[in-house]
């Protein structure tokens, strides 16, 4: 069964040909700690021999540093290649290896079993079309064995193999294989697994790895690798799909051509097929399908093309061409499952960069409906996800996009969230479908526009964001910046934090979750005074970078002028207006900024006053000036 090919030495021009059309596996394994992942993959790899001497005579000098089978070969230190893994004994990151048989290549995700990289596991998923979720034999189902198979079933894993190993050390007793498989069932039918295969093994003892040994003749099923050789990729599914290709690049290196270049996620195409393109809904017909290697006269799932069409229609990045009879759909607003994956929560209100295949829009969870406990998969309340927290949100975003529900296609129907301050990758999630929200409501024309109401009061709207501590002076100079622009005739409206909250915002608390809500919503406000003409100010401690971020985005260019009163903790403690320092020392006001709730000091703000060395008037008459200087005013 393993791959050991006479034809490498004797032909191999002839060798390389057929390893070519071979199909290829992507599975992941997963599972608790110390199932013996690292070591099945080890296995693998070693029964394939493509392993090289000088890997070999590593991996006998690494077994007796750090092996645990005693002067037997460790297989799992063919994996665990950092050396914080080999020191513990555990996998941390996400192993990547290569291998091969006769009929199949293979690229498996060995991944992390511990908690806190349940990311990581995700990760790995993401690209697999098989996963093998082992389970040591002398434990049973364990938590992470059930939060692994939760996560599987909402990535849509379509095929599972429970390699229910160390049989060697029960034994090989058939009664402890069915409890095993009975329990598993019982959980598995809760998520919707159905295409489930149950393998008895000993990855350490080769059983029914690739070959079936004489330990357990009660078991008739398929060895491991049997299964994996025959179990059906997903691009052969795939094919059978609609037709989509997100485009990635509009490809014109002249006048005379203009194609659209992407990899073909589902389904196939033709030269004369007619399609359509989402979101716009334009339609055409399929003229030339080009690729590198010369034209073709079909695409299918899995190909790299470039798309060649009858007519000029406008396409861009981001876009999806779909077949005219089952094309992708379009929304702005979703319910979705988001998997949380970053050490600081996910917050409502807060903004993130979506990436639906190639299209990168901004996004917003507005709601978290509940959250999923992946242990008894109770649904509860939440306000924010933390690590490794999974809940189904609603998400809306700055316009609409194609896609298609993650149950239909993972392609275009999974996205992760990016922080837009840092770029790291924060979140995973899946579309369940459009909320008719996004489809029943559209923008109102109105004949009197920002404009026409700016030059009726002879001013250019803005918003004067002043940020800072809380007694840094803030409210002072706002309020003496509004009463200069009103004896000069200016038309103002001051936004103060404390007025706010006793309105519009009393609702809202001091987490973490309320202020980012607090700041959305005065945001909100602003861009609808700045639509009226308005000059507005708006004086909030507003503490974290990526809310006046997302307030600078909601105006256009210019419009937004972030200043920051620098005032040093210790002398706005000392200042304390309204003793709020004081109380917060005292333990009886929690979430204060600058004592246990963090400020994130403007980074490249537009003013910088720094209130030591300048007195309020002083800060006045520099706002006024850069206004003059920015021609916001006369």
């Amino acid at each position: 069964m393993s791959h050991a090919s006479p034809m490498i030495s004797e032909n191999i021009e002839t060798y390389l040909r057929e390893h070519e059309r071979k199909g290829l596996l992507r599975f992941i394994t997963c599972g608790s700690v110390d199932d013996g992942k690292s070591t099945l993959i080890g296995r693998l790899l070693f029964e394939s021999k493509l392993l090289f001497e000088d890997q070999l005579a590593a991996i006998e000098a690494d077994s007796k540093k750090y092996g645990t089978q005693g002067n037997e070969m460790d297989f799992a230190l063919l994996v665990d290649g950092l050396a914080a893994e080999r020191e513990q004994g555990i996998t941390i990151d996400v192993a990547y290896r290569f291998f091969s048989t006769d009929k199949r290549k293979f690229i498996v995700a060995d991944t992390p079993g511990h908690e806190q990289y349940t990311r990581n596991m995700v990760t790995g998923a993401s690209n697999a079309d098989a996963a093998i979720l082992m389970v040591d034999a002398r434990l049973g189902i364990l938590t992470q064995t059930r939060r692994h198979s939760f996560l599987m079933s909402l990535i849509g894993m379509r095929q599972v193999v429970v390699a229910i190993n160390k049989m060697d050390l029960v034994d090989y007793s058939k009664a402890r294989y069915d409890e095993i498989v009975e329990e598993y069932r019982a959980f598995a039918k809760q998520l919707g697994l159905e295409s489930i295969t149950f393998i008895p093994m000993s990855a350490l003892k080769g059983d029914n790895v690739i070959e079936h040994g004489h330990h357990m003749p009660w078991y008739h099923g398929p060895t491991l690798m049997a299964y994996l050789e025959t179990v059906e990729v997903d691009d052969e599914r795939l094919q059978r799909d609609p037709f989509r290709l997100p485009v990635q690049w509009v490809n014109r290196p002249n006048l005379d051509f203009r194609g659209f270049t992407g990899m073909v996620t589902s389904g196939t195409v033709k030269p004369g097929d007619a399609i359509r393109v989402q979101p716009s809904g334009k339609t055409s017909t399929v003229s030339r399908i080009y690729t590198f290697d010369g034209d073709l006269d079909e695409a299918v799932a899995g190909q790299s093309i470039t798309l060649l069409l009858d007519d000029e229609i406008d396409i861009s990045r981001g876009d999806i061409i779909s077949g005219v009879e089952k094309p992708a759909q379009t929304a702005d607003q979703f319910e979705t499952t988001v998997v949380w994956m970053h050490e600081q929560p996910l917050l409502p209100g807060r903004p993130y960069l979506m990436k639906l295949g190639t299209q990168t829009v901004s996004a917003t969870v507005t709601d978290i409906k509940y959250q999923v406990n992946v242990n008894t998969l109770e649904h509860a309340a939440a306000k924010q996800l933390d690590l490794n927290a999974i809940g189904i949100c609603t998400l809306s975003l700055n316009r609409a996009v194609a896609f298609d529900p993650y149950q239909e296609s993972q392609d275009t129907g999974g996205f992760i969230l990016i922080d837009r301050m840092t770029n790291n990758t924060v979140g995973a999630g899946m579309l369940h479908f459009a909320l008719r929200r996004s489809q029943n409501i559209h923008r109102q024309h109105v004949d009197i526009d920002k404009q026409a109401r700016a030059l009726s009061k002879a001013q250019q709207p803005a918003v004067l964001w002043f940020t800072g501590l809380s007694g840094a002076g803030k409210s002072t100079i706002a309020n003496l910046v509004e009463k200069k622009l009103h004896a000069a005739g200016q038309h103002t409206y001051l936004l103060d934090g404390d007025n706010v909250r006793h309105g519009l915002n009393r609702d809202l608390g001091f987490t973490d979750a309320d202020r980012v809500e607090n700041i959305r919503r005065v945001g909100e406000v602003a861009r609808l005074m700045v639509d009226a003409g308005l000059i507005v100010l708006t004086a909030f401690i507003s503490p974290f970078r990526s809310e006046r971020q997302l307030a600078r985005d909601l105006v256009e260019e210019g419009e937004f002028i972030e200043i920051f009163v620098d005032t040093p903790l210790d002398v706005a403690e000392e200042r304390d207006p309204k003793g709020l320092y004081r109380k917060a020392r005292r333990g009886e006001l929690k979430n204060f900024t600058g004592i246990d709730s963090a400020y994130e000091t403007p980074q490249n703000p537009d003013l910088h006053i720094k209130t030591q060395t300048m007195s309020s008037d002083e800060a006045a008459d520099a706002i006024i000036a850069l206004l003059r200087k920015r021609q916001l005013i006369s």
